[in-house]
This record gives C-alpha cells, structure tokens and sequence, in this order.
C-alpha cells in the first residue's frame, strides 16, 4: 500500500458540520470535558474524553494487538490509537470529520485525515483492518449502512474491530453534542438534575450491543470472528467493561464463466 495520501476533500455532510462544533472541538483541544450526547428525550451519554485524550489502554491495546496489515481508524478522535499503533511501527490512518481531532491527532504523531466515512477515502478495498471503537459503530444512525461502508473499504477478508455496548441494545436516535456537569459523575441524567449546557446541532447517532451488531453484520457482508471483554479496574468507573467484537468480510464467491 503507498503511503501517499490525497489533499483532504472539502466537507460537505452534515456530521461534519455538527462534530466540529465548539462543545467537541474545545473539548479536544483541552483534553477534558465534561462532555455528552443528548437525546430527544433529554437522557445524557457522558463523553470520555479524558480517556480519549490518553495514551492506548489495556482494552484498546487489546484491540490493537487483533489488528491485521494496515489500519483504518473510522472516527479516530484525539488519535490515541493511530499514535500507538505508529508507536509500534504500524501503518495506519485516522479519519474524522472533526478538524480539532485530526489537528489532534497529527499533533501526537499519527497520519489523519478530514474525512466522513463516506468520502472518498485512500486506498479504499485494500485496508487490513478498520476500527469502530469508542461508539463509533453509531457514526451516520444506521449501522448496517456503516457496515456496509465499511466492507467497501478493507481488503477481501478484511478484518473489523467494533466496540459494542455491554447492553443488549439497538437504538437509533437524535442528539446534540453538549458540555455540562453532572451531579454523579458517571451516571446517565435527565434535564431536571440541572445539567448546564451549550447545545449543538441534532444528528442521527445509533447504539448497539454484541446481538444487534451481529444481526446488521450478517446482511452487510461481515461474518463473526471473535468476541471479547474486558474490566479494567483502574478505569474510574468500578468495574467499567468495554466489550468487542472482531468481524471478518464474508469472501466473495468467485464468479460462473
């Protein structure tokens, strides 16, 4: 794979414009929040921008160590994984359509670009690996369409590592990216607990557990390869669990005549 890259293409998705907001972007640039996705219905999802600020933990490098070829990072943030698996003397690149995150991340030593998913990317069809953590299998609302997107980009048998909710969950919602506080830092909260915030724009967000990621990958070319947890106890939630799944492109059967 040539390491030549094209000039980043002009963002023209509506994710892009809602990512870039402030709220993400001074967050990133920070390297704190707190910081949360809101749902119609005012329920929060806090952030963990700390964490994604530091270094590869046991559970990423968990992830990392699975990794085939040359990496994709789908939604690569602050570009903690990128910088550790160039660390390791790994090809890989990071795509977001946060300008704060790629400044982030070529910043920390990684290779990104300001993309979506959905532009046109480098070397598309020959990446060993592509990364979902950190949510980022709810990029765009509909994972069977990321999923798909997703198969066009990797290489015939192909690997794809997702990071999937503990909860058996399949949920496909609106919501804004805002700051604020919470009363318990670790719990998910309503409007009345007196959150204080600065919304962005609304976008479609998705959230999935191990059995619905399952259900999407059947019909979108991926078949299951392993899955895996892991509790990490320095983590500041008590016994906070990350849980992933790895997929493999289903091989194409070779054509008749």
């Amino acid at each position: 794979m040539s390491t030549a890259l094209p000039p980043t293409a002009p963002p023209d998705r509506h994710d892009t414009v809602t990512w870039g907001a402030d709220p993400y972007a001074d967050a990133l640039r920070s390297g704190h929040g707190p910081l949360f996705l809101r749902r119609s219905d005012g329920w929060l999802l806090p952030l963990e921008v700390e964490r994604w600020c530091a270094g590869a933990d046991t559970a990423d490098l968990s992830a990392l160590r699975r990794c085939e070829g040359a990496v994709l990072d789908i939604g690569c943030g602050p570009g903690r994984l990128v910088a550790a698996l160039a660390a390791q003397g790994r090809r890989a690149l990071g795509i977001d359509v946060s300008a704060a995150a790629v400044a982030r991340t070529t910043a920390t030593g990684g290779s990104a670009l300001h993309r979506s998913v959905f532009d046109s990317l480098p070397h598309e069809g020959s990446w060993g690996t592509a990364l979902l953590l950190d949510g980022n299998i709810g990029i765009g609302g509909d994972p069977r369409a990321l999923l798909a997107r997703t198969a066009e980009l990797v290489a015939p048998q192909g690997l794809l590592i997702v990071e999937t909710t503990p909860a058996d969950i399949d949920e496909r919602v609106q919501v804004r990216v805002e700051r604020g506080y919470l009363p318990h830092p670790h719990a998910h909260a309503h409007p009345r607990t007196g959150t204080r915030h600065t919304p962005g724009d609304p976008f479609p967000w998705a959230r999935v557990g191990a059995p619905a990621l399952l259900r999407h990958a059947a019909t979108a070319g991926w078949i299951p390869v392993e899955q895996w947890t892991v509790t990490d106890q320095a983590d500041q939630i008590p016994d906070a669990e990350r849980c992933f799944v790895s997929l493999r492109r289903r091989p194409v059967p070779p054509s008749r005549g």
